[in-house]
């Protein structure tokens, strides 16, 4: 019992008994069985976090902001790449039950429903991170990316441009929410929505720069890309560069998720700004009120985005 005090509530013990302990734990290189103290406790402490990419910037600040939350609450997490994959994401939750998670952060969940209907059945918590659900019975943590597309293209034809393309890779239900918010805002301008290009290759800088190529080719009318984000964004204005176009001046460039070099590109990008750091914190947050068992104000937090216009457009 005053080995087990020592381990848990070290603060509980008397100094020379802790010390003792702490010098056989030393001695015989113990580690404590998280198996055995998820058995006796009914809680693992563990939570499982699935996120599209572990090398772009947006869920690297979204992860921080999970472990800010979840760290000094005595949790740990275990991170899954889905790499925008489906069938990756219902493998990965498979593997993470077997851990016995609490609780698990997702960004994207699978759109038929089976994922969040397995989760529920093993009584999981979920709390879907930047989608923002309607259910009742859901959590979820966000904003509304086909207002942010909206709110992005709207500005573009505010500043005179009429003829805005849209590209994009991926092409996860994330950048499709964003496309529709595109063409809503073109189809109420009374503007066809024609001008776009899609690929579902990895995003990257080099994407963008051949994907203005091709959208240059395609429509060589085209005034504005709205880029689904800025690695795309940045590619598509070093293009201009390189032959050499006027930005803004010939064509216009904006990007989604505000990055850090989108502040210091030269010209520098337009571009949506999204709480990245703050969805990670308020949903492991939320998830933890309700592994406490405290009914959460809000089911659904929309933490909202902000327009940030710089040079670009």
């Amino acid at each position: 019992m005053t080995v087990s005090r020592a381990l848990k509530n070290p603060a509980q013990i008397l100094p020379e008994a802790r010390e003792r302990v702490e010098a056989a734990v030393a001695a015989l290189g113990y580690v404590p069985s998280h198996a055995a103290r998820t058995l006796a406790s009914s809680r693992s402490r563990l939570v499982a976090v699935l996120v599209p990419s572990l090398s772009n910037a947006v869920f690297v600040d979204t992860l921080a902001g999970i472990q800010d939350c979840l760290g000094p609450a005595g949790y740990q997490f275990l991170i899954g790449n889905t790499n925008y994959s489906a069938d990756k994401q219902a493998e990965l939750v498979s593997t993470y039950l077997a851990h016995a998670p609490d609780g698990f952060l997702v960004t994207g969940i699978d759109g038929s429903g089976t994922l969040l209907q397995r989760l529920a059945t093993a009584r999981v918590p979920v709390v879907r991170m930047y989608d923002l659900s309607r259910a009742a019975d859901e959590w979820s943590v966000g904003f509304s990316q086909q207002s942010a597309g909206f709110t992005l293209t709207r500005y573009l034809l505010e500043r005179g441009y009429r003829r805005p393309g849209f590209i994009a890779a991926q092409l996860d239900p994330r950048t499709m929410q964003r496309r529709a918010g595109f063409r809503r805002a073109l189809r109420e301008a009374g503007l066809n929505p024609d001008v776009e290009i899609l690929t579902k290759e990895p995003s990257s800088v080099g994407l963008g720069s051949a994907l203005l190529a091709r959208m240059l080719e395609h429509a060589p009318d085209c005034d504005a890309i709205f880029c689904n984000n800025d690695d795309l964004a940045l590619g598509a204005l070093f293009e201009c560069q390189r032959r050499g176009l006027a930005v803004p001046g010939r064509i216009a460039i904006a990007g989604f998720n505000d990055l850090p070099p989108s502040a210091w590109s030269r010209p520098s990008l337009t571009t949506i700004t999204t709480p990245r750091y703050e969805i990670g914190f308020q949903a492991a947050q939320l998830l933890l009120q309700v592994l406490d068992g405290q009914p959460p104000d809000r089911n659904h937090i929309d933490l909202r985005f902000t327009l940030t216009p710089r040079e670009s457009a």
